[in-house]
């Protein structure tokens, strides 16, 4: 997919609502060739989607070994607005606790007494953690008004046809 196509779609109002929300799905294949699809905290930066995750994260090992992997970020509602990405991670270790892992979990809600108390507990835990970076090579935006599943929009191109 062309870096344009992909910058017009990540830019629509719809997508960049998807964006800001918290949490997707990212999708990798184990190191036992299965599939694994998980809950992850996100962070879009404008250009990039970083995830945080502890230096030992078992889907660390996975991610080294195969570097290509999905994520899907969407809406609880029907019918669902779904912003689905693909392209391959970059690991970034870090001392401390990453900005992104603090602006992310910024966003739940906490008075500034349990934002501090929640801070100090996360950089008592944790002395490092591995920020896992995806630069999007491919995306779909589909809300069911102007964009649908590829396999649905098919059939409807070959039914007009």
């Amino acid at each position: 997919m062309q870096q344009s196509t992909i910058d017009e779609i990540l830019n629509r109002p719809l997508s960049q609502e998807l964006l800001a929300r918290d949490l997707a799905r990212l999708a990798y294949t184990a190191l036992d060739g299965t599939p694994r699809s998980i809950p992850i905290g996100i962070h879009w930066n404008g250009r990039e989607i970083v995830m945080c995750t502890p230096t030992n994260a078992p889907k660390l090992a996975s991610l080294r070994r195969n570097p290509a992997v999905a994520l899907t970020i969407d809406t609880e509602s029907h019918p669902p607005k779904i912003l689905l990405l693909r392209g391959t991670v970059e690991l970034d270790y870090v001392d401390g606790i990453p900005d992104e892992y603090l602006q992310w979990s910024g966003t739940y809600e906490m008075t500034p007494e349990q934002r501090v108390e929640w801070e100090a507990n996360v950089r008592s835990l944790y002395d490092g953690m591995v920020r896992v970076v995806v630069t999007p090579t491919w995306v779909k935006l589909i809300d069911f008004e102007n964009t649908l599943p590829t396999a649905v929009e098919e059939l409807m191109r070959r039914q007009s046809a």
